[in-house]
C-alpha cells in the first residue's frame, strides 16, 4: 500500500499522476533504501524536510541506473499530490535551491501550462548551480536557468518524459498569458 497512489488524488493527463514516471523506473525507485527508509509516511508537510537535505538533482545514474534521490521525492509528490499553493511556494522559495528545482520538477509534469510558465520562468532569473548527477553517476554543474530552459522546452528532464506543452506564444494569443519581457529587453 507504501506505493500506492493516495485514493483522493485527482487524475493528471489522464492517468494515475505515478504514470508520469515510466513503469522501469517507478519500480527501481521502490526498491531503493531511500524510499523505503526516507519517504514512507511522507506528507505534503513533511516532503519539505527531505527537499531541504537534497544535495544534487538528476534521473538515473551509473551502469545499473540506480536514481537519485530527487527522483524518489518527484514521486512521493506525485503520489501524495500537494496543493498547488505549496508547489508554487516550493518554486518561489530563494532560500534552498533544490527545493525551488524540485518544485519546479514537479510543477512542469502536472501544472496548467499557464501555471508552469508563470512560475518557471522567473527562474531564468536564478543563476546559481546545482549539483547534477548525469547518466555515468559524475557530478556536473547546473544553473538553475538551464534547468528552467530545459523544463520550458525539452520533451525529457532528468530522464523523465514531459507532457507537451503549448508554445509560449499560443497561450499569450488566448489571453492565457500576458506577453513577456525579458530583463534584456526591458535595458532597451
Amino acid at each position: 500500500m507504501a506505493n500506492a497512489t493516495d485514493p483522493l488524488a485527482r487524475s493528471v493527463h489522464g492517468t494515475d499522476p505515478q504514470y508520469l514516471v515510466d513503469k522501469i523506473t517507478r519500480t527501481k525507485i521502490y526498491d531503493t533504501m531511500y524510499w523505503k527508509d526516507k519517504c514512507f509516511g511522507l506528507n505534503a508537510e513533511s516532503i519539505l524536510d527531505r527537499a531541504v537535505e537534497l544535495d544534487a538533482v538528476g534521473g538515473t545514474y551509473g551502469a545499473t541506473k540506480s536514481v537519485s534521490q530527487f527522483l524518489c521525492l518527484v514521486l512521493k509528490m506525485l503520489q501524495i499530490q500537494p496543493d498547488n499553493e505549496i508547489v508554487f511556494e516550493l518554486v518561489k522559495n530563494r532560500q534552498y535551491k533544490y527545493v525551488r528545482v524540485l518544485g519546479a520538477f514537479y510543477l512542469r509534469l502536472v501544472g496548467r501550462p499557464a501555471d508552469i510558465y508563470t512560475y518557471v520562468e522567473p527562474l531564468y532569473e536564478d543563476f546559481r548551480k546545482v549539483r547534477f548527477r548525469n547518466a555515468s553517476g559524475q557530478f556536473e554543474a547546473l544553473h538553475i536557468d538551464e534547468i528552467a530552459d530545459d523544463l520550458l522546452h525539452m520533451n525529457c528532464v532528468f530522464g523523465i518524459m514531459l507532457p507537451r506543452l503549448p508554445a509560449r506564444f499560443l497561450l499569450e494569443e488566448a489571453n492565457y498569458l500576458e506577453r513577456r519581457v525579458s530583463p534584456v529587453q526591458a535595458e532597451f
